[in-house]
């Protein structure tokens, strides 16, 4: 089943160095005077509201990106495969791919309406409060990723931990807006919700933060439960980690290091991180200063341009 058409064709006009779509389907008819890409049906695919059935226009870009791969690879790959695989053969690292896909979004609005999407797409690590009494000052380490859904504007998350009892899922849909980023995530075979009000996401998406809010899971009561989240995105998704309550005292820039991520100076990352996630309401409101999470934004967005590429 094919899937993230409308990345990947933004990510193949990104390597490919085309601005426009007729830039794009030049390059199609390039390889096969005949092919079935066509600009009328290239806008609907590239903004997710159909993709291409036949399967002459997949082996077409298989032979414009030439790569070893099958047509049919490329309809059903994952993104994070598909952009290492064309990264690869052009000699470029991922992140500059990305790089390159954003540049060219900003410089032409028009031809990817859903850049920003493309940008916030990933895997990330999530830090938030235990709230279970069981596990009273500690650290969750979960694991979201995020994914573009078929529409303008859709958005879709998935997040895993290991409890106790078994691996736990939620999923649920995410609304970018202006003033806020919003996820709403359900338990997979289960009753409990979290809600999640993030800071607006800016380009390069190192970072997310905000507040979540829910009931614990495990605990005697149901308790409405609210504390601070940080979203780290990772360059490369660990594949067999173990995700769930951390223990006592550990070093986030110690665990981030284990997922990819080192930073420069982890001493000054962990003070950072933990007085964010640590801090408390004042006068009964609970508000997270804007400087606060944008001093943390400054540091990761540095960190993740450095080691672009």
């Amino acid at each position: 089943m094919a899937q993230h058409i409308a990345q990947k064709l933004r990510l193949t006009s990104a390597v490919l160095g085309t601005v426009t779509r007729k830039d794009l389907a030049a390059a199609f008819r390039g390889v096969n005077a005949k092919t079935a890409f066509d600009l009328g049906r290239a806008d609907k695919w590239l903004q997710g509201r159909a993709q291409p059935r036949e399967q002459s226009v997949y082996d077409d870009w298989a032979k414009v990106l030439r790569l070893e791969q099958p047509g049919a690879w490329i309809a059903e790959s994952d993104l994070p495969s598909f952009a290492a695989a064309i990264a690869a053969r052009h000699g470029i690292g991922v992140a500059e791919l990305e790089r390159r896909a954003h540049a060219q979004s900003a410089a032409s609005p028009g031809h990817d309406d859903r850049g920003i999407g493309l940008a916030l797409a990933g895997t990330y690590a999530w830090y938030t409060s235990a709230w279970s009494p069981y596990y009273r000052g500690q650290l969750i380490r979960g694991r979201l990723a995020i994914e573009a859904g078929p529409g303008a504007h859709a958005f879709n998350a998935i997040y895993r931990e290991t409890s106790p009892t078994g691996q736990l899922q939620f999923s649920g849909p995410v609304t970018p807006t202006k003033r806020s980023l919003y996820l709403h995530l359900k338990e997979v075979g289960g009753e409990a919700q979290s809600f999640l009000c993030l800071f607006p996401h800016t380009q390069p998406v190192s970072v997310l933060g905000g507040y979540m809010v829910g009931t614990a899971i495990f605990a005697p009561e149901a308790q409405p439960s609210l504390t601070r989240i940080l979203l780290v995105r990772l360059r490369d998704a660990p594949a067999a980690e173990q995700w769930g309550p951390l223990p006592p005292g550990i070093s986030i820039a110690a665990d981030l290091a284990s997922l990819g991520i080192v930073m420069e100076h982890p001493e000054a990352v962990d003070r950072q991180l933990g007085q964010f996630l640590s801090a408390d309401g004042d006068g009964g409101v609970n508000q997270i200063p804007p400087s606060e999470f944008r001093a943390i934004l400054d540091v990761f967005d540095r960190h993740w341009l450095r080691h672009a590429g």
